[in-house]
């Protein structure tokens, strides 16, 4: 066994053990029922006769990201389909997401994170595809868009979710181990590293929602949440408008 077959195996051990990792914890936990007081945001100002202004204003920037991705996706050389569901998902986040803000409930919020699974979903799809293999990132594209769909029914049907969990953190997990063991088909990777990072103080910011607002007293840290998360989208969405093909191995 050469080098080269070594070093292919430890990274797919690596997928195993994360892939292993992750599903244990996931069964491992106790069933995570939808808090009902998710829904209380500390900024629930009324601005212009929208309720929740900030909330809801927060997510046009996911549109306007959304939209420059279709409108430059000829730019993208390879696999436009997982390209057109991504951009296309992110959309629907802005639209799901306002619709959500507009009436916190549990049926709202239904359409607040769907878009967000398809979006989680054809990432790691488009990763696979760019640094894996080419053809294993376009097999995996339905059947990942469609366990993120089962992770909403699932919360929906058994109010549980420890699916969504994992549809929404193991992407987190997969993502920086293909990063750093596996070479790009293209330069400007730099964009997958700094979505990651905006996501990591979106989540902050979504944690200290209260904290934020009664410092800020203007906005919340929700709504700096949809900023922040908007900012790596389009950050990512440039390279991927700018970058250029270097490896045709894959």
């Amino acid at each position: 066994m050469n080098k080269v077959q070594i070093n292919q195996n430890k990274e797919k051990i690596g997928f195993y053990v994360i892939t292993i990792f992750a599903i244990t914890i996931m069964f491992l936990m106790p069933p995570i029922n939808q808090d009902g007081s998710y829904h209380q945001f500390v900024d629930s100002n009324k601005i212009a006769n929208i309720p929740n202004f900030w909330n809801v204003i927060s997510n046009i920037p996911f549109l306007l990201v959304g939209i420059l991705g279709l409108y430059k996706l000829n730019f993208i050389t390879q696999n436009k389909i997982q390209y057109l569901i991504f951009f296309s998902g992110i959309i629907l986040v802005s639209i799901g997401s306002s619709y959500y803000h507009l009436n916190p409930n549990n049926t709202t919020l239904v359409w607040d994170r769907l878009p967000m699974t398809i979006v989680f979903m054809s990432l790691v799809s488009i990763i696979i595809s760019e640094f894996v293999n080419n053809k294993k990132g376009q097999l995996l594209l339905i059947p990942m868009l469609f366990i993120g769909l089962l992770s909403i029914f699932y919360w929906i049907v058994f109010n549980d979710l420890r699916l969504y969990v994992f549809v929404q953190f193991y992407p987190l997990l997969l993502i920086p181990v293909i990063l750093v063991f596996y070479k790009s088909n293209y330069n400007l990777v730099f964009g997958y590293w700094l979505l990651l990072i905006a996501y990591i103080i979106a989540k902050v910011f979504e944690y200290f929602d209260e904290q934020i607002f009664d410092n800020l007293g203007v906005i919340s840290g929700h709504s700096l949440k949809h900023l922040v998360a908007a900012i790596g989208l389009y950050i990512l969405t440039y390279t991927f408008i700018k970058r250029n093909l270097i490896n045709l191995n894959n």
